[in-house]
C-alpha cells in the first residue's frame, strides 16, 4: 500500500488576459445647447412641443419683430440717401475734371469734390453695413435650434420679456444619442497601469466598455474609451476617462449613475489555472504544487488576480512549463514523493479499502 501518490498534473504556459476594472461613473450629454435669445423683446409664440425632438435650424420661439423690422426700413431709407448724394458728388467731380485741367476752376475745387464724392461712397458702404446688421437682428427674432436632440421644458412663455444674452436659458437641448459615460479612475491607479506597461508584459487595448445600471441590470449595447482627461481632479483624486455609447431607446439620461467594466490593457504573461489546484490558507496565502525534480512534489506560493471560469488567473509563482498538479492534492505535503501522470489520464476512484487492487487495475491501464 506504501510508494509514491500518483497525481495528475497539467502543463501551463503564459498566455494573455484581460486586466479588467470596474469602476463609478456618470451618464452626460453627447450635446447640450441652452438656448438664448441675441435681441431684446416680448416672445410672441413658441413652436415646439416640450420633450421632443427638434432638429437643427428649427425656429423655436418668435421674439416681437416690430422693431426691428422698423430698423431694417430704416436703413433701406438711409442706404438710398447715401447712394443719391453718391452719385451727385461722383458726377460734380467729373464735371469739374476737365475744366481744372485747362485752369478754368481752381485746382483746390475739384480737390474738394472728389474728396466729396469718396466720402459720399464711404457713406454708401457704412449704411449698408447698418442695414445689414438690422437685417441680422430681424432674423434673430426668430430663435432657432443649434444642435439636433430632444429639449426640455420651456422656462419663457408667451409674453415674457427677454434680453439678449441674458443668463437664464429660454430651454435646454440635450443629443442622447450617442451619449457619454464620465468613469472616475485613481491617478494612482492609472499610474500603476502606465508604469506595467512600460516594464512591458501589460500591452494596450483600445477598451470595450458594459454598464451596469442603478437597479443592477446590464445594459445591452457596449461602449468604447474615447480619451481620458490630462488632469486629476485635485478635489477627488481622479482622472476622467470618457466611454461613447449608443443610446437608441433612451435608456441612458444624463446625470444617471452607473458602474462601467472594461479591460485596459491585456497582460500577457500569465497563467490559466484550474481552481482545484489551488489552496488558501488561513491568512489568505494561496499556494499549489507542482511536479519538481525527482517526481517530488514542490509547493509554490502564487498571487491570484481573479477567476475566468473554471481557471484562477495566476500572476506570479509560476514558470513557463510547470508541471501543476491537479488531482490527488488532498493529502500532498512539501517534497512528497510523487507518480505524476496526465491529468487526462484514467484516475483511481476505488473505495479505499480497494485502494491496492485499484492501483494495480490503474497501474495495468498506464502500463
Amino acid at each position: 500500500m506504501g510508494g509514491p501518490t500518483q497525481v495528475g498534473f497539467v502543463v501551463v504556459q503564459p498566455t494573455s488576459e484581460p486586466v479588467n476594472v470596474e469602476l463609478a461613473g456618470r451618464v452626460n450629454a453627447y450635446q447640450t445647447a441652452e438656448i438664448r435669445p441675441q435681441v431684446s423683446g416680448v416672445i410672441q409664440r413658441r413652436f415646439f412641443t416640450e420633450g421632443a425632438i427638434v432638429r437643427q435650424g428649427q425656429t423655436l420661439y418668435q421674439v416681437d419683430p416690430s422693431l426691428y423690422r422698423a430698423s431694417v426700413n430704416q436703413a433701406q431709407a438711409n442706404l438710398r440717401s447715401a447712394q443719391a448724394n453718391a452719385e451727385a458728388t461722383a458726377v460734380r467731380a467729373q464735371r469739374l475734371k476737365p475744366l481744372a485741367e485747362m485752369e478754368a476752376v481752381a485746382k483746390q475745387d475739384y480737390t474738394d469734390a472728389e474728396a466729396t464724392a469718396r466720402q459720399a461712397q464711404a457713406s454708401v458702404a457704412q449704411n449698408r453695413a447698418q442695414l445689414e446688421t438690422a437685417r441680422i437682428n430681424l432674423r434673430f427674432t426668430n430663435v432657432p435650434a443649434p444642435i439636433t436632440g430632444r429639449i426640455g421644458r420651456s422656462l419663457f412663455t408667451q409674453g415674457a420679456l427677454v434680453t439678449a444674452n441674458q443668463a437664464d436659458p429660454l430651454a435646454v437641448i440635450q443629443r442622447l444619442d450617442p451619449i457619454f459615460v464620465d468613469i472616475q479612475q485613481s491617478s494612482a491607479e492609472m499610474l500603476a497601469l502606465r508604469r506595467q506597461l512600460s516594464q512591458g508584459g501589460l500591452l494596450p487595448t483600445r477598451a470595450q466598455v458594459r454598464l451596469k445600471l442603478e437597479d443592477g441590470s446590464d445594459y445591452s449595447l457596449t461602449g468604447s474609451v474615447e480619451f481620458a482627461e490630462v488632469q486629476v481632479d485635485p478635489a477627488t483624486g481622479t482622472v476622467t476617462l470618457r466611454a461613447v455609447f449608443s443610446n437608441p431607446n433612451g435608456v441612458l439620461l444624463p446625470g444617471m449613475f452607473v458602474r462601467a467594466s472594461f479591460a485596459q490593457a491585456i497582460n500577457t504573461r500569465v497563467y490559466l489555472v484550474p481552481q482545484q489546484a489551488v489552496t488558501r490558507e488561513a491568512n489568505g496565502t494561496a499556494f499549489l504544487f507542482v511536479v519538481g525534480a525527482n517526481n517530488k512534489a514542490d509547493r509554490r506560493n502564487v498571487e491570484i488576480e481573479r477567476a475566468v471560469g473554471a481557471n484562477w488567473v495566476v500572476t506570479k509563482g509560476l514558470n513557463p512549463g510547470d508541471r501543476v498538479i491537479v488531482q490527488g492534492t488532498g493529502q500532498l505535503r512539501p517534497n512528497a514523493d510523487i507518480r505524476p501522470v496526465p491529468a487526462t489520464n484514467p484516475q483511481n476512484v476505488a473505495p479505499p479499502q480497494q485502494k491496492q487492487g485499484g492501483g494495480d487495475a490503474a497501474n495495468g491501464k498506464q502500463g
